[in-house]
């Protein structure tokens, strides 16, 4: 049995940003306090698998966890031990904002340092852009300083696995801008980088300010630039383009995310959290924060929605997901799992996207080239 992860879902942030579509609301304490007690009996209580596989991930995701103390933090973690068997050395990841964590910079590593020996062992850093012109834009919290003060803190407080979250295509941003971004956010040298190129959702307010004209729509193919300009740059720097979106040091791939595009089993808990049972199942959450714990505190479950997935949805979640790794897909474990050989499965495809350059085929692997990765939409809108 794969071994599964664990993902909370902390709802707060300080501020919403101009881009965000995700469950999030304003942090209020009372409703803080009640939203963790709702998610540790959540996790007590929990009973949606009879196999329960063993747990080496855990991921605090928002939302912004690192707005709740590392008291709250380690009550959820604690939960999470108490009903799984989570392994020795579990990768156990908390999303952090710069500048959380305090006021002043004593308070800040305290914090840090408190997460730390909870037993929080990776931060993940929403960092977003090195320009203060384009963090405003964003509606950010932060400044650019604070994001090398707080990487400097969490060092010092014994974090020595730590992602940044950078964007690009930002409406406005330039090649020289973000040029500048991947330049210093590789002077920190941080074990992981993740990269996301913008998309615009609508109801956000970056949305409504592009169709009003106040900022410019995003540019694809400067946005596609910008793309190569950082694969070039950060794999000369050694690290692994292990992931369309994603690069480490050697040892240092994300492994709770890695579960999500391998198929393996993740349990989420706290509102709008998803889960996935490795097989067939998926289950998802009430997504209003304040429901979500009326629900809990009723002795209700909290799920919303359940999807018993097919066959044939297995197998093409299987081939997009998994195509997502840059070592690609294994053609003898898809014909042991599924019965059928991949290649014969989508032959004319693959043919036009290797004839392309867009994708890799040998004997037992397939897998997208840096071409393909850029194009991967396309690609596996015909794979799926």
């Amino acid at each position: 049995m794969n071994h599964a992860g664990v993902y909370i879902h902390i709802p707060f942030c300080r501020s919403r940003c101009s881009y965000c579509d995700f469950a999030t609301g304003m942090y209020q304490t009372a409703l803080a306090e009640r939203y963790v007690q709702a998610v540790v009996k959540e996790i007590g209580a929990w009973q949606e698998v009879d196999m329960i596989a063993p747990v080496d991930t855990i991921f605090f995701g928002g939302g912004t966890p690192s707005l709740l103390s590392p008291s709250r933090v380690n009550a959820i973690l604690q939960a999470v031990r108490a009903r799984f068997a989570a392994q020795g050395d579990a990768e156990v990841t908390l999303e952090i904002n710069p500048g959380d964590g305090g006021t002043t910079p004593i308070a800040r590593k305290e914090t840090l340092s408190e997460l730390r020996r909870s037993g929080i062992n990776r931060a993940s850093f929403g960092a977003q852009t090195f320009d203060d012109d384009e963090l405003r834009h964003l509606g950010r919290t932060h400044i650019a300083a604070d994001i090398e003060r707080t990487f400097t803190e969490l060092r010092e407080a014994g974090f020595d696995n730590v992602n940044f979250d950078l964007i690009a295509g930002l409406p406005g941003q330039t090649l020289a801008t973000w040029s500048s971004n991947v330049d210093k956010a590789l002077a920190l040298k941080p074990e992981h980088l993740s990269l996301y190129l913008l998309d615009i959702h609508e109801g956000t307010p970056m949305a409504d300010q592009i169709q009003r004209g106040q900022r410019p729509k995003p540019d694809d193919d400067l946005a596609a630039e910008m793309y190569k300009l950082l694969i070039e740059r950060v794999c000369a720097a050694g690290y692994e383009h292990y992931e369309i979106s994603n690069f480490c040091l050697p040892g240092y791939e994300a492994r709770h995310n890695v579960k999500y595009w391998t198929g393996s089993p993740y349990y989420g808990f706290g509102c709008s959290a998803h889960s996935y049972d490795g097989a067939w199942r998926r289950w998802s959450n009430q997504r209003d924060p304040a429901c979500y714990a009326d629900l809990i505190e009723a002795g209700t479950t909290p799920v919303v929605e359940r999807t018993l997935l097919s066959e044939s949805e297995v197998r093409a979640e299987s081939v997009f997901l998994g195509m997502r790794m840059m070592r690609g897909i294994n053609t003898q474990k898809y014909q042991e799992r599924f019965g059928a050989d991949l290649r014969d499965v989508y032959r004319g495809d693959l043919a036009r996207f290797r004839d392309a350059g867009l994708v890799e085929i040998d004997d037992q692997v397939i897998r997208l080239t840096a071409s393909g990765a850029l194009l991967s939409n396309e690609i596996f809108a015909c794979l799926a």
